[in-house]
């Protein structure tokens, strides 16, 4: 084909795609006005009252009777919408916008509500406080909002998980699976000394926010785990446990991250080394050297991976990239003690720990999703 016809073909596809997008978002935000706007009648009829006993269950019914087919107006669904209003209505009360739609054919709801008046069910505000992320609450879908409403109770998080969804695309198992492993609270607090080696500031800063200080490494052999000598090392052991489940370890730290190599052989001067797991993040763009360890934090480990990041940057390193990072998963570490030590190194190291399902309480073991049958969803959507 034409070189002209290609650029023809990219630039309608682009168009394309970016009309579905934009006619998918705008839909998703009348299906969430629409859902606070039932949740808010609902919530003031039957919390106050007006509605006798059954009225949810007795609404359903009849919705479905009159409008056969009809989906997502269950009596479960129903309360949740009740559940979506009343657990914004903070926000609700906050401003005097509302959002209308005037061609609406909603009919006017005649019940007694709290201003003893007539009531457009689709005349409801949504949140509407000034610093309240707009875009980010109307672009996710309302099943991440119910499984964010139910799992987390806190205003502050609630924002950081639904920010985290609409900007990183989460489906709702790592949604689940992200809130699950407590996300909120180990976010880019992580001991490192990317303020002192990274410049410019804002690049120490991406970096702060890529790391947790704490992972879930349920897929690796943690007995292969550190093994340096070639003769000891069990090639199909490590094979399944990492390049394996490597997709499942990419979710684990978060979007941008690509894999290039396990057990990456270094070759600089005559000595072979080998780091753990090499990647490379498109955000940062840099590489990210990763060495897993058995035990808890020695100050050795600093040493050995700085001078991996050394030989990296000097012979691996294209022109066009930042200098790389190098992460330590070990099994535990006294934080403070981290903190202080790894100020006087002079690449850009951060240390983190990680845990398996057998650190884990019985509760938290079964809220994970299973490995198993997330590698075989991963394996169908290639």
């Amino acid at each position: 084909m034409d070189q002209k016809y290609r650029d023809a073909v990219q630039l309608i596809k682009t168009a394309i795609l970016q009309s579905q997008y934009e006619a998918a978002k705008s839909a998703n935000e009348k299906q969430l006005m629409l859902y606070y706007g039932i949740g808010k009648y609902i919530s003031l009829n039957s919390r106050q009252g007006f509605w006798g006993q059954g009225a949810i269950e007795a609404i359903s019914s009849q919705l479905e009777r009159e409008l056969p087919g009809l989906k997502g107006f269950s009596v479960r669904n129903l309360r949740y919408m009740r559940t979506f209003y009343e657990e914004w209505r903070m926000l609700d009360e906050c401003g005097d916008l509302a959002l209308e739609d005037k061609t609406s054919n909603l009919a006017l709801a005649s019940a007694k509500l709290e201003r003893d008046s007539d009531s457009e069910i689709w005349h409801s505000q949504v949140p509407n406080l000034e610093v309240f992320p707009f875009d980010d609450y109307l672009s996710i879908g309302f099943t991440h909002h119910r499984v964010i409403l139910s799992k987390v109770k806190n205003y502050e998080e609630r924002i950081f998980y639904i920010s985290e969804c609409a900007h990183s695309k989460w489906g709702i198992r790592e949604l689940e699976k992200m809130i699950d492993e407590d996300l909120y609270h180990h976010q880019g607090t992580l001991p490192n000394n990317f303020a002192q080696t990274m410049t410019p500031g804002i690049q120490a800063l991406k970096a702060v926010s890529t790391f947790k200080d704490e992972y879930l490494l349920d897929f690796i052999n943690v007995e292969e785990i550190d093994v340096r000598d070639t003769a000891d090392i069990d090639e199909k052991v490590v094979e399944n446990s990492i390049v394996n489940n490597v997709k499942n370890f990419i979710l684990t730290f978060g979007k941008d991250f690509a894999f290039i190599s396990n057990q990456y052989h270094l070759d600089a001067f005559g000595e072979d080394q080998y780091i753990d797991l090499l990647f490379f993040n498109r955000e940062l763009n840099c590489l990210v050297a990763v060495e897993l360890k058995r035990g808890k934090f020695k100050t050795s480990y600093l040493g050995q991976l700085q001078g991996y990041l050394s030989v990296l940057d000097g012979f691996e390193k294209k022109p066009h990239e930042n200098p790389a990072i190098g992460l330590i998963l070990c099994k535990d570490m006294n934080k403070s003690f981290v903190d202080y030590v790894i100020q006087d190194y002079s690449k850009p190291i951060g240390v983190a720990t990680y845990k398996t399902s057998r650190d884990m309480s019985e509760e938290l073991r079964k809220a994970l999703p299973d490995i198993e049958e997330l590698k075989r969803l991963l394996d169908t959507e290639e």
